[in-house]
């Protein structure tokens, strides 16, 4: 049965579109099928083109560009042999086990959720739904804790102040799943996603890289953006809406156990003082130039390309400190076996990104990125959009707002469109770290209503406990003011970001400059 069913909610308009919708991506093949598919399609098609004898000429190198059939012997060969290697040099997947290594390690000593809770419970009642919502949008460094851990709090923490639980579920909701492309920090999201923009620039510029921190500055700025609109939208329309609405049904909230919040207590403290030291070594180790994180010259560019390692050992030092203070790590077999848990919960990323480095490679090989990129870059040429590359960014963020109303991965939705957009706009003139941002914009902004969103029918469950009333159809009018709020707000402060030339991230311009 369907959540659509499940609700048993009358088949008004938004129903039968959204019945629509759930048909329509319930006959999609999983991601990994799609790459599948797809890796099928890419060396039949460039068997096509290698036949016609299609070719481009690079403008960004003068040169000749031809298509490669993938059925030839020697591609054929290659692929048989270079499968290890193409897997391993994937540009995100050593950057995610890294990083997800101490993540995993802090998320199951339980460190994430004694923050969340501890930022939560310490605010005052005027910066409540703020709190909310800025800290929906900074859980993304925790990867999904966000949905399991602050949308139920938040409920809780509404309902103990007199406030419908409802309205701050979704805040919370809002920030963790509309803001999930912004944060203050480096998260393993700009892991994954600059490592395929990488892939799909180097179709342009084989030496072209695309730095962890492409992303950063733009990410952290417009955090309170998020944070801000989400707190308009709850206390001015969302919750004065649900109040004069039916009663919603009163819980008595959990009790705490006393002893464990102490050790918890502890446990936090240790983790600021490990993250304190943590700071300081890298403070320390990039001090002067030629300290070991800065160069002889005096530039920051080791210290930008270290922060894989700087993540994991912030994430290591204080899950083991909060572990150690909480009672949850007793011992380092217990430390290591966290550890594990972490890396044993991306095995369907390992599959997903197996595929997809394949199907990247052979798109590589093929030739077919560049003379797509090519032939599209020619076309909005011809059509005037050279002298506007702002607009075409805005086509980036809607058609990733279309694309994950059907698709919930955000990595799987880039793999696929990044070898051709990137290429296409560097050929225009707009940097991949410009366009991969664009991208984040708009695949977060229709996250929180859409059913296919793997979290949705916790988030409805959730309402339900409050609101037993409460349907697919109200959650979907519930979370779409956000939705269009933060389309306009995000898209205007992008828009003017660009257009202001503002750094994306550390040595990121918005212009690529061919040749």
């Amino acid at each position: 049965m369907s959540i659509l069913e499940e609700t048993g909610a009358r088949p008004t308009l938004t129903i039968r579109v959204l019945n629509a919708i759930e048909r329509a991506g319930n006959r999609l093949p999983d991601p990994v099928s799609l790459f599948i598919l797809a890796i099928i399609g890419v060396i039949l098609y460039s068997h096509y083109l290698a036949s016609a004898g299609a070719f481009a000429v690079n403008p960004a190198t003068g040169e000749t560009v031809k298509a490669i059939s993938l059925l030839e012997p020697a591609q054929i060969r290659r692929l048989f042999v270079e499968a290890p290697q193409i897997f391993a040099s994937f540009p995100p997947l050593g950057v995610v086990l890294v990083i997800i290594i101490g993540v995993g390690l802090a998320e199951w000593a339980g460190l994430f959720n004694a923050a969340l809770r501890g930022l939560v419970k310490a605010v005052p009642s005027h910066l409540l739904t703020f709190t909310l919502v800025f800290a929906g949008v900074q859980s993304s460094i925790a990867s999904d804790a966000g949905y399991v851990v602050l949308v139920p709090l938040a409920a809780v923490v509404f309902a103990s102040v007199g406030r419908h639980p409802v309205a701050g579920m979704s805040a919370a909701f809002a920030g963790v799943a509309g803001g999930f492309a912004a944060n203050l920090s480096i998260t393993t999201g700009d892991a994954l996603l600059s490592g395929l923009t990488q892939a799909g620039a180097q179709l342009i510029d084989e030496d072209y890289t695309v730095a962890l921190t492409a992303n950063w500055y733009f990410m952290a700025a417009i955090v309170p953006v998020y944070a801000l609109i989400g707190t308009i939208i709850c206390d001015r329309i969302v919750e004065p809406r649900l109040d004069a609405g039916p009663a919603w049904v009163r819980i008595a909230p959990p009790t705490d156990d006393p002893h464990a919040m102490r050790r918890e207590r502890l446990g936090l403290r240790l983790a600021g003082l490990a993250f304190l030291l943590v700071i300081g070594l890298t403070v320390f180790l990039a001090f002067e130039p030629g300290s070991p994180l800065r160069s002889d010259a005096g530039g920051f560019d080791p210290l930008f390309r270290g922060m894989v390692a700087i993540m994991f050992l912030v994430f290591l030092a204080c899950g083991l400190a909060y572990g150690i203070g909480a009672g949850t790590i007793r011992s380092d077999r217990e430390a290591v076996e966290l550890a594990g848990k972490g890396v044993g919960e991306i095995s369907g990323y390992i599959v997903l990104a197996f595929f997809a480095a394949i199907f990247v490679a052979l798109f590589s090989w093929s030739n077919m990125g560049v003379l797509m990129a090519i032939a599209g870059a020619e076309a909005l040429k011809s059509a005037g959009f050279e002298s506007m590359p702002v607009l075409l960014l805005i086509a980036v963020i809607l058609v990733a707002m279309g694309t994950d109303l059907l698709i919930g991965s955000a990595s799987a939705k880039w793999a696929i469109l990044a070898p051709v957009i990137v290429p296409m706009l560097m050929l225009l003139g707009v940097a991949p770290e410009v366009t991969q941002a664009a991208y984040r914009v708009g695949d977060s902004t229709t996250n929180m209503i859409t059913p296919f969103m793997s979290y949705f029918p916790l988030i409805l469950v959730i309402a339900r406990k409050y609101r037993p009333d409460f349907g697919i159809d109200s959650m979907i009018a519930l979370m779409l003011p956000y939705t269009v709020a933060f389309f306009i707000g995000s898209g205007a402060f992008f828009v003017a970001w660009y257009l202001l030339g503002l750094p994306f991230g550390p040595g990121v311009e918005s212009v690529y400059r061919l040749g």
